[in-house]
């Protein structure tokens, strides 16, 4: 699509606007009204202060790192560094990259932090969580994405009101907004889309990087992060995000600026609607503490950039992110329904396999896959960086790689009964050829995670 859509264009640039051009407001309500901008001034100090002072704790201990992510086939060290702080046991998957969430201080855990700087950092995290949790209830509810008007922020849990009531307390939060019912559905509709689960934090310094890649369609100048949809999440759920660039007086904006476009020195976000070349692009300037929301279905719809002004700049972008398939929980669940198929001799001890049915097999030969190449080797492929923050991971990392053994003995054995050859042929021949599928499939994985 990108091809052709250049192919199209020729030597032509698309037009976009910022907010100096007098059409910006009017295609910003028409075209791109779920996108929901925060200003700095908006949000509490104290919490500017405690977040911003987390960012920079977590740089100084060395907690941001560039990712290798694969795209077609091939690997590629992001320009962006970053950290992924959330629920435990929750992990983020993105470009054939899965992340594991550093824990943030969460009631009923026992997680020891490297420093208190460190815990600290977290805490501050899962504030801002909190707040934009509620900033994204008001916004939805502003612009009518549920049938109800009735959804107030009594809606959020515990942690989120006790917070709620403080911002009030300050007058950031309207108290007439404070209380109301909620039908079911549209409270659990609510919370499923607006319960953010995970932060990916992003650190970059664009006088670093040698080389930072232009954007293509529009030319908006440098991009930090290139055109993309977040992947991974609750479908509809909204994006939050908090920016943070270290501006001095030599990178603000100047009044008389001359330029055209956006002003190169200030970090931008670009939004674009998905493969059109009618509407024209937004690119709107990110100021130290704005925030902006992508609501509903704003993230499906569009795609948005992230174009890399003069100065460091971090942000927390909060996520509902998709864990059906990436909770420690859903795992260690899954170990246990293929471990059911292994049974032990109460005198020898001796090793054995209840099931020789091939969707029995097949079933424990496609965990055993998914334990190794979606967790395993994931995790320690660049897992070690964890321990800058935290040692949280490595329990739940011994118990999976147990489970892994068995799992290797459970191949084995099916193996095994093959070669005895006791089998009713045709069902000896339907488990090899399961066994075939999986194994040579564990083969090329294995192969391409030793390059990698």
């Amino acid at each position: 699509q990108k091809k052709k859509l250049l192919e199209e264009l020729g030597e032509d640039k698309l037009p976009y606007v910022t907010p100096a051009d007098a059409y910006f407001h009017q295609l910003w309500k028409t075209k791109y009204s779920k996108l929901i901008f925060g200003k700095s001034d908006t949000v509490p100090e104290e919490l500017h202060q405690m977040v911003q002072e987390g960012f920079l704790t977590l740089r100084k201990h060395d907690c941001f790192f560039q990712d290798l992510v694969r795209i077609k086939g091939k690997d590629f060290l992001t320009p962006v560094s970053r950290i992924l702080i959330g629920n435990p046991g929750c992990t983020y998957k993105y470009l054939n990259t899965r992340l594991f969430t550093v824990p943030w201080p969460t009631e009923g855990y026992d997680i020891k932090y490297c420093s208190p700087q460190i815990h600290d950092a977290c805490k501050a995290l899962i504030r801002l969580n909190d707040y934009l949790h509620i900033e994204a209830v008001k916004a939805l509810q502003g612009q009518n994405l549920f049938e109800t008007k009735d959804i107030k922020d009594t809606t959020v849990i515990d942690r989120e009101q006790n917070f709620a009531t403080s911002l009030m307390e300050k007058g950031s939060v309207s108290k007439d907004q404070s209380s109301s019912c909620v039908p079911e559905d549209d409270y659990i509709s609510l919370k499923n889309r607006t319960s953010y689960n995970l932060t990916l934090l992003n650190y970059m310094d664009p006088l670093q990087m040698p080389y930072l890649k232009q954007e293509p369609y529009f030319g908006m100048g440098n991009m930090a992060v290139s055109w993309h949809h977040d992947e991974n999440l609750v479908e509809r759920s909204t994006v939050a995000v908090y920016s943070y660039s270290c501006e001095d007086s030599a990178v603000e904006e100047s009044n008389e600026q001359q330029l055209k476009g956006r002003d190169p020195a200030v970090w931008h976000v670009g939004l674009k609607v998905a493969w059109d070349i009618e509407t024209p692009g937004l690119a709107m300037p990110l100021h130290q503490g704005d925030f902006y929301l992508m609501l509903d279905d704003l993230n499906m719809t569009h795609q948005h950039c992230v174009l890399a002004g003069f100065s460091p700049r971090f942000s927390s972008t909060h996520r509902v992110a998709d864990c059906s398939r990436g909770t420690l929980e859903y795992i260690f669940g899954q170990c246990e329904l293929a471990l059911q198929n292994l049974q032990t001799d109460s005198d020898s001890m001796a090793l054995s396999l209840k099931s020789l049915e091939t969707a029995v097999v097949k079933q424990v030969e496609e965990i055993h896959n998914e334990v190794e190449f979606e967790w395993l080797r994931q995790f320690w492929f660049q897992g070690k960086r964890y321990l800058k923050c935290t040692d949280w991971w490595l329990k739940p990392m011994a118990k999976l790689e147990e489970f892994w053994r068995k799992m290797e003995m459970m191949t084995s054995l099916v193996l095994s009964e093959v070669g005895k050859g006791e089998q009713i042929e045709e069902q000896r021949n339907e488990t090899i050829n399961c066994l075939l599928l999986v194994l040579t499939e564990r083969q090329r994985l294995r192969k391409e995670w030793t390059a990698r």
